[in-house]
């Protein structure tokens, strides 16, 4: 999923590294995004299986001569016995449709189950989540496939607008994994440093709301952490070092988030460890006495 070079935007992998690191380490956090994309119910914490993303498929080569490419798509998993594949794109691309038809079949031909003469290939619900949209973006995503006797067999998934989504949504949705695109439709104001206050605004809510979800147990210290650092990373992206980038990157910070009741702990523990080291302090010194008076009474009895 490597974005589109546009304007003065740096050409990097930050989005989809992005993602690559929430399926990596935050799986968890897909399964509110399984839900809304396919109107399913699965408890946040079902187990969630990562399947390969990478395999090969063969291609026409030049001059009609068979070829072998690898095709890797962003993110297959399994939950129960459904079957999914999420795509997540920065710009319009003209082939994502054979794009996803290609990860599909390397998705079903590595679940396959049969003999050598019967297959079942298990097509796996399929979305396409477009980070920056434009007029252009197909609403859906469509595949037929023809057979030689004529039958066909259509499948037709929507396609995700995070630029349509609110952040209230977000929230509300449990859709976390989302955040640190959210700020992606402020790229404009962001990159040329003009109108952003609304951007600023909105990374302020991201913060609070996610500093709320910890507290409330929602979100693991870990993913809160993370998610703040993946915010950040899209944000440099955009601003690409300029004036704002710092005032930007410094409401999220750079360092984990205490709340109240670690910052209890924490003061409590600094507390303790204090009046433990004044009292091995006591000790060492008391030590000190007693060795000089033994060190004393020894040059005595030798006397």
């Amino acid at each position: 999923m490597p974005p589109v070079e546009r304007g003065k935007m740096k050409k990097t992998r930050d989005y989809d590294n992005t993602f690559q690191t929430i399926k990596k380490k935050h799986k968890r956090l897909l399964i509110a995004v399984i839900n809304d994309c396919f109107q399913k119910h699965y408890p946040l914490d079902t187990d969630v299986e990562l399947l390969p993303t990478r395999g090969p498929l063969v291609m026409e080569g030049e001059e009609g001569d068979a070829k072998i490419e690898d095709r890797d798509s962003d993110c297959v998993l399994r939950i129960g016995t459904d079957y999914y594949l999420v795509e997540v794109q920065a710009y319009d691309d003209e082939n994502m449709a054979i794009r996803i038809a290609e990860y599909t079949f390397i998705a079903a031909r590595d679940t396959a189950a049969g003999s050598q003469g019967e297959v079942t290939l298990n097509i796996p619900h399929f979305t396409v989540i477009y980070i920056k949209p434009s007029k252009d973006t197909p609403h859906h995503t469509k595949i037929t496939y023809r057979f030689p006797d004529g039958q066909e067999v259509s499948c037709e998934e929507k396609n995700v607008f995070l630029s349509e989504i609110t952040k209230e949504e977000i929230i509300e949705k449990k859709l976390y994994a989302y955040i640190p695109f959210y700020i992606a439709r402020y790229e404009h104001e962001l990159s040329t440093e003009k109108n952003y206050q609304k951007a600023l605004e909105d990374l302020a809510y991201f913060r609070d709301k996610m500093v709320e979800l910890h507290q409330n147990r929602e979100l693991s210290g870990d993913e809160l952490t993370d998610l703040g650092s993946f915010v950040n990373t899209i944000v440099t992206h955009i601003t690409d070092g300029n004036m704002i980038e710092k005032e930007a990157t410094s409401i999220m910070g750079g360092t984990a988030y205490e709340t109240e009741s670690e910052r209890i702990r924490r003061v409590a523990r600094e507390e303790m460890q204090a009046e433990l080291d004044e009292k091995n302090k006591t000790i060492e010194e008391q030590q000190k006495i007693i060795d000089e008076l033994r060190e004393k009474l020894e040059k005595q009895n030798k006397q």
